[in-house]
């Protein structure tokens, strides 16, 4: 087995996890960063982070990390870590392409006693069944024997500042107790927080892939129950106040569910429980209730400018927000854009603003053009998305000025008081 003290360790896939994971690593061993995107590898190579999850100091301090978009400049490292998104496809199945092509891409650099970590989020048993017959056949190695595999899965928060890899425990596992006992040494190196051993890969994937589920069926129950307390005139965040004065009530709120693991994860569950013959009824019927919220909410817009005497057709709506969680540019699995696609369907003229977004992205993911500055009484509604410390900033008075005349606030996100908006969930 390979001693810890002779790992050279590259990190493929530089996104919102790979890239915070390597300069963590950078303190402990030499590293190399890949990514296949250059404009990626050339952006970092000039010390900027266009997810801002590392800072450009952090990036300066991490002097035993470097950066390829080459995989013949990884032929010398010896512990791969594998850190590519694991998203769904538009019939909501999961993508293991990605997973797939950097097996191949590492599977081609393997030699024997290599090791290889797994991170990305996926179904128990995916990693053995999918990823370790892709590392056999590009190495013509033999799994437990020349190579091993472990899976340690990422808790990456972005936009999260206090939630940091070090701080947060990590869970690892091995291929064998040997490989085993070397992943979880190896994490020990960098995380203060300490690391939980699992009994195998297994575990491990499905450690990670409840984790989320969890959070998913919970949102699901407080927006069920935000669409009977809206039914019966009752505001939501009143009753989840007072609920929430028992110390074991659980501070869920509802709204949109969107992002790379928590509106993503329960389908990699459901689909492998379907594949054994369970059906997996209320994960699925969680789903079910977050994924119709963003036409639930403007179903609810449309229906307060109704009661204004607001035409739909031909109005102006803006939406402040397009990332899928405050304070963070990261729109992967956005379900703003339900939103915004719900009142296209209406024949609505929608301008959304996002100060924390890159437009070139928003354009090329979703053909949504932000705006870039906000018009005084523009728009008959304006419906707050996304809880932008930019748009706490603003408070009642400045967005109610963006308003026509008559106009309508919808506050997704409870960013506002009830009796400064004319609807939330």
């Amino acid at each position: 087995m390979l001693k810890l003290d002779e790992a050279r360790v590259a990190v493929v896939g530089l996104g919102y996890v790979g890239l915070p994971l390597a300069v963590e690593l950078a303190r402990a061993f030499p590293v190399i960063g890949f990514d296949v995107k250059a404009a990626r590898i050339a952006e970092l190579r000039e010390g900027r982070d266009g997810t801002r999850e590392v800072s450009p100091e952090e990036l300066r301090q991490a002097e035993g990390l470097h950066y390829t978009d080459q995989p013949e400049d990884l032929a010398d490292c010896n512990v791969y870590i594998v850190t590519v998104p694991t998203p769904i496809d538009r019939y909501k199945q999961p993508d293991l392409e990605p997973l797939r092509r950097a097996s191949e891409t590492v599977g081609r650099l393997l030699n024997p006693g290599d090791v290889v970590i797994y991170e990305s989020t996926v179904y128990p048993g995916a990693t053995e069944e999918v990823c370790v017959p892709i590392l056999e056949r590009e190495s013509g190695l033999r799994y437990l024997k020349d190579i091993h595999v472990g899976y340690s899965p990422e808790r990456i928060n972005p936009g999260d500042r206090e939630h940091r890899i070090s701080t947060i425990r990590k869970v690892t596992s091995g291929s064998s107790p040997e490989a085993a006992e070397f992943v979880d040494a190896f994490y020990s190196r960098v995380i203060r927080a300490g690391t939980h051993l699992a009994p195998s890969i297994a575990v491990a994937e499905a450690a990670k892939v409840i984790e989320n589920t969890q959070r998913d069926v919970n949102i699901a129950l407080v927006n069920e129950l935000a669409l009977l307390f809206n039914r019966l005139g009752i505001d939501t965040q009143a009753v989840l106040e007072a609920a929430g004065s028992k110390w074991n009530f659980l501070p869920f709120r509802p709204g949109l569910v969107g992002g790379h693991c928590i509106g993503v994860d329960p389908y990699y569950l459901t689909r492998k429980a379907q594949e054994i013959g369970h059906h997996p009824e209320m994960i699925l019927a969680g789903r079910r209730i977050n994924d119709h919220m963003g036409f639930y909410v403007a179903a609810q817009v449309a229906r307060l400018m109704t009661q204004k005497r607001i035409h739909v057709v031909g109005s102006r709506i803006l939406v402040l927000g397009l990332a899928f969680k405050e304070n963070c540019p990261d729109l992967r699995n956005t379900r703003v854009v339900d939103v915004v696609r719900e009142f296209e369907a209406y024949h609505a003229q929608v301008d959304v603003y996002d100060p924390n977004v890159d437009p070139d992205e928003a354009r090329a993911e979703y053909d949504i053009s932000p705006v870039s500055e906000l018009c005084a009484g523009k728009y008959d509604a304006v419906v707050i998305a996304v809880a932008h410390e930019q748009f706490h900033a603003m408070g009642a008075e400045r967005i109610r000025a963006l308003l026509k005349p008559t106009g309508v606030i919808y506050d997704i996100k409870y960013l506002l008081t009830a009796e400064q908006v004319d609807g939330r969930l």
